[in-house]
């Protein structure tokens, strides 16, 4: 039996989310969606249910939507693609 998904296999768990819900776009869907979305998997660990934060979620969605669409980059400024916010810093 190969080993279960946990939220540390981002790429996986991606491909998973775009196989699973291929007509859902990934950045329409919050962040507490995400987290039920992957936690019912057949192939996640349930038992690493503590172990997620923001930053896991939005990597999950970077993914999932390279996954959905393969001409979708994160690369350089002359690629499309979803390049995320800059970090909040208060003055």
């Amino acid at each position: 039996m190969p080993p279960k998904l946990t939220w540390t296999d981002v790429e996986d768990l991606g491909l998973e989310l775009a196989e699973k819900f291929p007509d859902r776009d990934p950045f329409s869907v919050r962040f507490t969606e995400l987290r039920e979305m992957v936690e019912a998997l057949d192939d996640f660990d349930k038992g690493t249910t503590k172990h997620v934060n923001e930053s896991i979620l939005e990597a999950i969605q970077v993914a999932w939507n390279e996954e959905r669409d393969p001409d979708t980059t994160s690369g350089g400024d002359d690629e499309k693609g979803y390049k995320p916010p800059a970090a909040f810093r208060p003055d």
